[in-house]
């Protein structure tokens, strides 16, 4: 699932998978979840919300039911500063 990197309140990334109409956010804690049965026009919504963080805590956490998933890291599991501080 292709992940955009966003900073909206606590999400830090956003994906859709329309195949499986799933959604997944990352937050900024590291958690991910991931919502099943999400429409197209839900993400579509979702996505292009001015208020990306409202829209998530009042059409998607508070309606639908997640499922905690495993965040890949970012950075490929390396800590970007780890160059400059060895």
């Amino acid at each position: 699932m292709e992940m955009t990197k966003i900073s909206a309140g606590k999400l830090r990334a956003i994906g859709y998978e329309a195949n499986t109409r799933t959604l997944r956010v990352e937050l900024d804690c590291g958690n991910a979840l991931e919502y099943a049965n999400v429409s197209a026009e839900m993400w579509n919504r979702f996505k292009s919300a001015g208020a990306q963080w409202s829209f998530y805590r009042d059409n998607i956490e508070e309606e639908l039911t997640a499922i905690s998933v495993s965040a890949k890291p970012s950075s490929g599991g390396k800590n970007p500063l780890d160059d400059l501080f060895k």
